[in-house]
């Protein structure tokens, strides 16, 4: 674990990880506490809940990229600023609008969410040295696991001791907490040498090359098969009479995804993304044999522990493949991938589950992902670019 140790240790790296882990636990329940408020305050239906959740996930993937230039041109505390303001007026609106206004309000609100993700990344790559990155990626990527794991289930406890109202203003306070906490740090998005250098981004069609797009392609495979797993979970569960245990299976693949990001970004040698990625579609095939949650467990910790793995690499090639004066761009077209294929993956593993049986679910994902992977690696043998970015970065920067 010295790994870990010699990148917790870059000063003000740990403290952005904990600030940043607030952030991203709260963004991770939004959907959930917009879910029980349209259910249990407005009464609507789950299908009334579903639009809310549609329409903050299209604001989402607009979003990414639109914030991320803004990053490349105004800074950190800028954007934080207009996001952080953003959100404190749609929470705080949210128990007094009706149905249809929070509807366009959700949008909204998903355009400007709080960048904790991507300012995340970008100041890991600013504040780390190339063989440092990985290791710090790896972190990044367990706090993404720990928040899908925390932030829902934290709402579902809460809403059922409190009032769902109280749960949402909770899920905005801790939003804004974060976004104000990373905005006081200031964290750097170029290295002292980018910024002496004041390297302006060049033209998208000098760095939209096939490695990136081989990225982006990944990225949006990768999570068309873990949005996709979890609609599987529940529908084999359901057929089982044992719906109950899919928390507990989830909680496996979760904690089996923390303990593979761990030890891949402790190990000394990097595999490519699409290997990575091939070896997780492969490995969700066969959960659709299992019937009962003690084998699904068992499927999900041998899917478990490449997740991680396969989406700290996905970072760690943007980072390198994205030039100084787009990062934020390159970065926020990142997490519009990673939202689409959120998007799309459940209705993809629902209609094969619908024209077939459960199991049909997992195949679904598993072959998509494979799809993916052998996309990206023909994007990847391509003759890659003239490289455009600033100089290669030399030092450390600590937190401004």
């Amino acid at each position: 674990m010295s790994r870990y140790r010699e990148v917790l240790a870059v000063p003000g790296m740990a403290v952005l990880l904990a600030v940043s882990l607030l952030a991203r636990v709260a963004i991770t329940a939004v959907v959930m506490a917009l879910t029980l408020y349209v259910v249990l305050r407005l009464g609507l239906s789950y299908a009334a809940a579903g639009g809310v959740a549609a329409a903050l996930t299209a604001g989402l993937a607009l979003g990414g990229p639109l914030l991320g230039r803004l990053l490349d041109r105004r800074g950190v505390r800028a954007v934080l600023l207009v996001t952080v303001v953003a959100q404190v007026v749609f929470w705080l609106s949210v128990p007094v609008l009706p149905y249809a206004v929070l509807l366009g309000a959700a949008a909204v609100a998903g355009l400007l969410m709080v960048p904790a993700q991507s300012v995340t990344r970008q100041a890991i790559a600013a504040m780390t040295t190339v063989t440092q990155r990985r290791a710090a990626f790896a972190l990044e990527s367990v706090q993404g696991e720990l928040s899908y794991m925390v932030g829902p289930a934290v709402v579902v406890l809460c809403a059922a001791q409190t009032s769902p109202g109280a749960v949402a203003w909770g899920v905005g306070a801790a939003i804004v907490a974060g976004g104000a906490g990373i905005a006081w740090l200031d964290p750097p998005l170029r290295t002292p040498d980018e910024s002496a250098a004041g390297a302006d981004g060049p033209p998208r069609r000098q760095w939209l090359g096939a490695g990136m797009i081989a990225v982006l392609t990944m990225a949006f495979g990768a999570t068309t098969l873990l949005s996709g797993v979890d609609i599987a979970i529940v529908a084999t569960l359901r057929a089982a009479g044992q719906v109950p245990w899919a928390a507990v299976v989830v909680a496996v693949s979760g904690l089996a995804s923390v303990c593979g990001g761990l030890l891949y970004g402790a190990w000394s040698r990097p595999l490519p993304t699409w290997l990575l990625l091939g070896l997780l579609g492969l490995l969700t095939l066969p959960a659709g044999l299992a019937r009962d949650w003690r084998w699904l467990c068992v499927a999900a910790v041998g899917a478990g522990l490449l997740t991680a793995p396969t989406l700290t690499t996905m970072a760690d090639a943007m980072s390198r493949l994205a030039p100084v004066g787009v990062r934020g761009e390159a970065t926020g077209l990142l997490s519009t991938a990673l939202s689409a294929g959120f998007a799309l993956g459940s209705p993809l593993a629902g209609l094969a589950i619908d024209h077939a049986e459960p199991g049909a679910g997992f195949a679904a994902s598993g072959l998509a992902a494979l799809a993916a992977a052998l996309a990206g690696f023909l994007l990847s043998r391509r003759k890659a670019p003239r490289k455009v970015d600033g100089p290669r970065e030399r030092r450390r920067p600590a937190l401004r």
